[in-house]
């Protein structure tokens, strides 16, 4: 029973530890333009052959620092590296880029964050409907790497 205790006890802590590091990350810029950001994102995925992820999310919610953790740590940093160009767009309140989010079909009052996947023309593969990730804090960082597997580009031929 005290190992079961201490491993609760120290596994709060590493999920607090996680939170508190998670928040005070700057993910979503204030003074970014996503649409900007998005052409330019379209331009290098078009180049280097990859495909374009966008992440829907303000700073102050955690389930989207967590997702950005989980996207920084191995093997999904690789992952994303290798396969694709990752745009942060800030929906601040739920009042800015809301018009690249409905053009994404990504739902906003679902919950964030709210991904969508393009490939290198723009054309949109994949956009979030229900909420997937809107939960992060409880998922772990392996369904991001599915995640991660499903959308990269197949290997050319």
């Amino acid at each position: 029973m005290n190992a079961a205790r201490a491993f609760i006890v120290s596994a709060l802590f590493a999920i607090g530890g996680l939170a508190a590091t998670a928040q005070t990350r700057t993910i979503y810029s204030d003074t970014a333009d996503a649409h900007h950001d998005i052409a330019q994102a379209l331009v290098t995925a078009q180049h280097e052959h990859k495909r374009v992820i966008l992440d829907f999310g303000g700073n102050w919610c955690g389930d989207c620092q967590v997702l950005d953790i989980y996207l920084h740590q191995e093997p999904n940093l690789d992952l994303l590296n290798n396969n694709f160009v990752l745009v942060h767009v800030n929906i601040g309140r739920y009042d800015k880029n809301t018009d690249i989010a409905q053009k994404y079909q990504v739902p906003l009052q679902k919950g964030v964050p709210g991904l969508a996947v393009l490939d290198a023309r723009g054309r949109l593969l994949y956009s979030q409907k229900n909420g997937e990730f809107e939960a992060m804090r409880k998922m772990d960082p392996e369904s991001v790497t599915e995640f991660l597997n499903k959308w990269k580009s197949s290997p050319k031929a």
